[in-house]
């Protein structure tokens, strides 16, 4: 038998698969959703389940929920053992709601119609530029989150569960003054912020951000009482003056590079020169190697006509604010430090 001169001779490999499991890949964002929604790693804590005891805790359709556990545990979401029980792996241990640095709450927020409709909408944002979100809900996603508040606290929640591990390993990773004040700009609910503190008992900030997160920030308790203050603003018109750190966490990211000038403008203007600022993002490497940070640029594309940058492009953003940038750092999770100076 010829051999199809498009396929190389030796023994036939199976293409088909590998690119019908990642064209399919929205279906494990779904079973993903489904074990959150369900609570299955809280159960599964207690010990292995079988399908049908899941089911009667959860009062779900045993059948259908043996056939999503099934397919989890391809991707080692779970793992049935010989007597066809299923029982919790490392990966699926932050599905987990009642554990340290849960992503519960992120994964259905990623999960969500938010997110999923957008992304369907790829094509047409490539072909026509801007964000997906905005075509699809007649409204930028900030714009949309003000008339929805639902939506607004699933992706507080779902920030607030993806940004633990990030506040944790920035605040390990950067050398924070002993003393002074951050002020964490645009900071959300303030893990950051509250991780540093913690770590720094003489240090002092700031949390400035809207009013919807700003009302379930996490600086109570006694140990950084009296050291926090909150401020609600708007970061494009201007921010608190007189801190000796500022940090932009998972912000310049949400915005293409002009509103981006603005913002750092808006910092300059509040800082004094040589005061350093800190940009919490990706940073993306060159090559085709994975990062998180490729998958997250692609995600902001869609949702907000933002997007991840290279340290190349960091510098050249952080100039056309007023700043230097000195260095990039690493940390123990997925977003950098870059670290810049005010001139």
């Amino acid at each position: 038998m010829a051999t199809s001169p498009n396929r190389p001779t030796g023994e036939p490999r199976d293409l088909t698969a590998p690119l019908m499991d990642l064209a399919l890949g929205h279906l494990f964002s779904a079973a993903l959703r489904t074990a959150a929604h369900h609570r299955l790693a809280d159960h599964l804590a207690e010990g292995p389940r079988t399908a049908e005891q899941l089911a009667a805790k959860t009062g779900t359709h045993a059948p259908h929920l043996r056939r999503v556990l099934r397919y989890l545990a391809t991707r080692g979401i779970f793992r049935e053992d010989a007597a066809g029980a299923y029982q919790l792996t490392p990966a699926a241990q932050p599905l987990r709601t009642d554990v340290p640095d849960s992503l519960h709450a992120a994964v259905l927020m990623t999960t969500d119609q938010l997110f999923l409709r957008t992304s369907a909408a790829m094509p047409e944002a490539v072909e026509h530029g801007g964000a997906s979100f905005e075509r699809i809900f007649g409204a930028p996603l900030f714009a949309h989150l003000v008339s929805d508040p639902a939506a607004r606290r699933l992706l507080d929640d779902g920030m607030s569960s993806l940004s633990a591990p990030v506040d944790e390993a920035v605040a390990a990773a950067y050398p924070f003054p002993a003393t002074g004040t951050v002020v964490d700009i645009g900071g959300g609910r303030g893990g950051l912020l509250r991780a540093a503190l913690c770590r720094h008992p003489r240090l002092t900030g700031v949390l400035f951000d809207q009013a919807p997160p700003l009302a379930h920030h996490l600086l109570e308790g006694d140990e950084l009482k009296g050291r926090w203050r909150t401020q609600e603003g708007d970061f494009f018109a201007s921010v608190p003056e007189g801190g000796d750190l500022y940090v932009l966490k998972h912000v310049l990211h949400n915005w293409a590079d002009e509103p981006c000038r603005r913002i750092l403008r808006s910092c300059h203007r509040a800082m004094a020169a040589g005061s350093r600022l800190l940009v919490i993002e990706s940073v993306l490497p060159p090559g085709n190697a994975p990062h998180f940070g490729k998958t997250m640029d692609v995600a902001m594309m869609a949702l907000l006509d933002g997007r991840e940058r290279t340290a190349e492009e960091f510098a050249t953003l952080l100039s056309a604010g007023g700043f230097r940038l000195t260095r990039v750092l690493p940390t123990s999770a997925f977003p950098s430090i870059v670290e810049a100076v005010a001139e």
